[in-house]
């Protein structure tokens, strides 16, 4: 990528609040193929060491101020990797400051109330907001949209299943990590930790595929969880129904060799499943299968993943073209995703989560994968 000083006035400038594993494994690399229409500017983190490390990899100014990033002429995107408390604030601040579009990674607020807020200010600046669910940009669930003719109507069963290595693996892979904060250990079973643990893992994980799972769920307001599981080190098993449709919601970060990432959605007489790439892994987007009876349609993998699509689109809209996704749509999956975390939460008083493979799990264990 060019340096500040060598920048192309034709280049949009991106400016990005936290400079932690995520932005340094998978948002940097991304913009490092977008060379001809996206340049970063501006790194901003906390910690002054980890903010000028990160931003001396693509000749970026640095400093630890959001208010000195938003002031910038020089940035016209604003990426917020922050942590999820500081991520309503945030947003608003770059809207107000004028900037041309902003992304914001999951979840772009913790309440309903905070996401109507952030939608009202995105409607008055109209400055266009991107939330980081990434498989919603990737080019096979596209595609895959594009081909499915009437398959919504008919679902019944709709299946996110995810095998990951802890992050760690990945981000080491993908780059030199500057500044990594371990987590938290924690070897409570009690039900406060398991709360937590299921909120993390439906917020933190789940959540990536909420927005395809509410796809094939028109009744997703009524949400009831049928079986709440959590999983050792990391994990969980969540059983529910949205409206007339089954939802099963699983994934484990473990030791694995293997990661699998698959998402499904069964009719009666057609399914769709995409095997998506691992976040970390700059390889291509998913791909798709539509089967129907006799027939099999393959659709990809493409050339990019969702995160480089994400960022297309956020150039895109940036140069006022394209529509950006609307804020009902961005609500409702928040709605989507609090509804179930805070159900599976729930039946912890109830009893009736198996809490017995807890053990030397954490909530707070990173899962921005």
């Amino acid at each position: 990528m060019s340096s500040q000083a060598q920048a192309s006035p034709a280049l949009l400038g991106v400016g990005i609040l936290g400079a932690g594993p995520v932005t340094q494994a998978i948002h940097l690399p991304s913009l490092a193929r977008l060379g001809d229409i996206l340049d970063v500017r501006h790194i901003m983190d906390v910690d002054p060491a980890v903010a000028e490390a990160v931003a001396g990899r693509v000749g970026a100014k640095f400093s630890t101020s959001m208010e000195e990033l938003l002031a910038d002429p020089a940035v016209d995107i604003v990426a917020i990797c922050s942590p999820h408390q500081f991520h309503a604030t945030q947003v608003i601040a770059s809207c107000r400051a004028g900037k041309k579009a902003v992304l914001c990674e999951k979840p772009f607020a913790m309440t309903g109330e905070e996401a109507a807020r952030i939608a009202a200010v995105s409607a008055e600046t109209g400055v266009p907001i991107i939330v980081g669910a990434m498989h919603t940009f990737d080019p096979g669930w596209l595609a895959a949209e594009d081909a499915w003719g009437e398959l919504p109507e008919q679902v019944h069963t709709v299946r996110s299943s995810i095998v990951l290595p802890p992050n760690p693996r990945f981000e080491d892979f993908a780059t030199e990590i500057v500044g990594r904060i371990p987590a938290p250990g924690n070897d409570s079973t009690g039900p406060e930790a398991i709360k937590a643990m299921l909120t993390g893992g439906v917020m933190g994980l789940a959540i990536h595929d909420l927005p395809l799972v509410r796809r094939f769920t028109p009744d997703f307001a009524a949400v009831e969880v049928l079986h709440a599981e959590t999983l050792s080190p990391f994990g969980y098993v969540i059983s529910l129904r949205a409206g007339n449709v089954t939802i099963e919601l699983r994934a484990a970060m473990n030791g694995t060799w293997e990661p699998s990432w698959t998402f499904e959605a069964i009719g009666d007489d057609a399914a769709l499943e995409i095997d998506f790439t691992p976040s970390y892994v700059h390889a291509g987007s998913a791909t798709a299968r539509i089967r129907t009876v006799g027939r099999t349609t393959v659709l990809g993998p493409f050339g990019h993943n969702g995160y480089e699509g994400e960022w297309r689109k956020l150039a895109e809209l940036a140069r006022g073209a394209g529509q950006p996704p609307s804020a009902e749509t961005l609500i409702h999956d928040l709605e989507f995703a609090l509804a179930i975390a805070d159900a599976a939460a729930g039946r912890v008083d109830t009893g009736r989560v198996d809490a017995g493979s807890a053990a030397g799990s954490t909530a707070d264990q990173e899962v921005n994968a």
